[in-house]
């Protein structure tokens, strides 16, 4: 169970969350996220499904237009919502690292002059800086973008380099609220990046009774019976948009769910990824935290969640494994 402590934090970063995005939101006006992450990152999509709880939970609404990259459509949006506000997927790939998210966003600000763009919150890395030069030129060609950060040195990066309103925000994934974990299945489990974001490479050899993983291997059979299941859903509507909306929204419970039942075999976690730690916190699981190659975890818990006994600042894997053991045994104890 998640500790008072625990549950106060996550209270305190929704309302912040809030803070940020009530001006940009009203009653009245629709709503459209672009980027849905149909991608196997659970992470992500703890990110869409806070999103999408802000939305119901603070206004009762659902965005009347969403679309991944490869099938947005200018003239569909314009269509189904020529006023209102344009939300864009909120996460870690604002830079150049993961650049085709970057240049789907720079597309959308240069088709959209004239319309309110918000980014929902990023963390901002960037390697060239001719790369960050381009995107300037293209956020202060547009006027009306808001870009929400999650951490110090990127509101620092984007106050310096953009010119745009810039505000700091909590992670979205944080609206999900409270979980209930299922049962551990054994003491440490250790949830390391293997993708672009990794800082090196384990020593698995070392730990031969830590499971070490990831979490982006997924069934992609379970993922398009979910979709398909979702569209399925909304069949009587005979809304493409509400098709849309219901296919992606079920891929992501489906991605969620694998996410959030993989770290619950844990009953400590050891990880580098910066949503295992906001999930762990959320189940109320205590975690070591190592982090990514450019610093993400480290800047975010700065900003918002450094200050939880449920987490521990590792110095290494070794570091973070012998605090996990130690969190385990106490938790086997009580």
């Amino acid at each position: 169970m998640t500790s008072d402590l625990n549950l106060v934090l996550i209270a305190k970063l929704k309302d912040m969350i809030h803070d940020c995005l009530k001006d940009y939101i009203s009653d009245e006006e629709p709503v459209a996220i672009l980027d849905f992450p149909d991608i196997r990152n659970c992470g992500d999509s703890a990110i869409w499904l806070g999103e999408m709880a802000y939305l119901k939970d603070r206004f009762g609404k659902r965005p009347a237009y969403v679309s991944r990259m490869h099938d947005f459509s200018p003239e569909d949006l314009d269509r189904v919502m020529p006023t209102g506000p344009i939300f864009v997927h909120g996460g870690g790939n604002f830079g150049d690292l993961w650049i085709t998210h970057q240049d789907f966003r720079e597309r959308v600000l240069e088709r959209f002059p004239e319309r309110q763009i918000i980014q929902f919150p990023q963390s901002i890395h960037y390697k060239s800086q001719e790369r960050a030069k381009e995107s300037a030129r293209i956020i202060g060609r547009h006027k009306n973008f808001v870009l929400l950060v999650r951490d110090e040195e990127s509101k620092q990066f984007a106050e310096k380099h953009f010119d745009c309103q810039v505000r700091l925000c909590p992670d979205m994934a944080f609206c999900i609220g409270e979980l209930q974990p299922a049962a551990s299945e054994f003491p440490v489990l250790a949830m390391l990046r293997a993708d672009l974001e990794k800082s090196g490479d384990p020593d698995r050899s070392a730990h031969p009774d830590v499971p070490m993983e990831d979490w982006i291997t997924e069934s992609a059979r379970r993922v398009r019976v979910s979709k398909a299941l979702g569209a399925a859903s909304a069949l009587l509507a005979l809304k493409p948009a509400e098709m849309r909306l219901r296919k992606l929204d079920a891929a992501a419970h489906n991605r969620f769910r694998r996410g959030i039942r993989q770290i619950s075999r844990g009953r400590a976690i050891v990880t580098d990824r910066l949503h295992v730690h906001i999930c762990s916190l959320l189940l109320g699981r205590p975690h070591a935290v190592l982090d990514n190659n450019y610093g993400k975890i480290r800047r975010f818990m700065a900003a918002f969640s450094g200050g939880t006994d449920l987490s521990y600042k590792a110095t290494s894997l070794d570091d973070g494994i012998a605090w996990a053991r130690h969190e385990a045994s106490r938790g086997a104890a009580g």
